[in-house]
């Protein structure tokens, strides 16, 4: 009988033993790695800025393109240029923090995003003489199976649709993950947002497709095939970030110097 518990307590102390040891080894690798991943992580925000703005070269990397892009951080409510919060400013994380953030009403979320940051890194193109060229304005918002997040980018006259990007959702493959195929990103570029340089956004997907020919026309881009929610969802997020609640005063002091 006591073999037998020399046997059972031998074995729980192997066991415990490499479970200490995998536990120590996977911590250890998790910390030698945590600096890898946020580079990599940084790297592939500014990858999708850059492609959302058009600017993407291959040939070159993508620090050195990132070179011709200012980040500059706005408060939402005034529209106007700020210090960034905190070091390291994560917009994400900050929603959810009562000193950084805030959390919506119902009647005004129709992006689905419950939190909002007050203040939004935003990414400038500028001439040499400080004109603005380009304007990137982070966006998300919920689909049908995810939130998505993504990056607009808009021409210097603040109204003029460069590109449109995501680079994180889950919509279902061959539906709305078609927010991802090259041909339907391609339907944005010089889109307009606003009629007559209101803060309404009047851009917006409509199904069946979007005949150049007919009125406004402008505004419209072709909802993705079978995918009806997702489609609402990318009106709504593009609606409320461009609106009132989002980025409209800043862009309206940006067109008037006053940001």
């Amino acid at each position: 009988m006591s073999s037998n518990n020399d046997t059972i307590g031998k074995t729980l102390t192997v066991t415990i033993l490499l479970c200490v040891i995998c536990s120590v080894v996977v911590s250890a690798a998790a910390v030698m790695l945590k600096p890898k991943q946020v580079a990599n992580k940084d790297l592939d925000r500014k990858s999708n800025i850059l492609a959302a703005a058009g600017i993407a070269d291959p040939s070159k990397s993508v620090d050195e393109m990132f070179k011709q892009i200012t980040t500059r951080y706005v408060d939402l409510d005034s529209g106007k240029f700020v210090e960034e919060p905190a070091a390291n400013y994560d917009a994400a994380k900050a929603a959810k923090d009562p000193q950084f953030g805030e959390k919506l009403d119902r009647g005004v979320d129709i992006a689905s995003i419950k939190y909002q940051a007050k203040v939004m890194p935003v990414y400038l193109v500028e001439s040499s003489d400080g004109a603005i060229e380009k304007v990137i304005l982070p966006v998300h918002g919920y689909g049908l199976w995810s939130t998505l997040y993504g990056f607009l980018a808009l021409e210097g006259d603040l109204n003029t649709v460069v590109g449109l990007g995501f680079y994180s959702h889950a919509e279902t493959p061959g539906l709305g993950g078609e927010v991802d195929n090259p041909l339907w990103k391609a339907l944005w570029p010089g889109k307009k947002v606003y009629a007559d340089n209101t803060s309404d956004p009047e851009i917006h997907l409509v199904k069946g497709g979007v005949d150049p020919s007919t009125p406004n026309a402008e505004y419209k881009v072709d909802a993705l095939s079978g995918a009806t929610l997702t489609s609402n969802g990318v009106t709504h997020l593009i609606q409320f970030w461009m609106g009132k609640n989002g980025y409209a005063p800043f862009l309206n002091n940006l067109r008037a110097g006053e940001a």
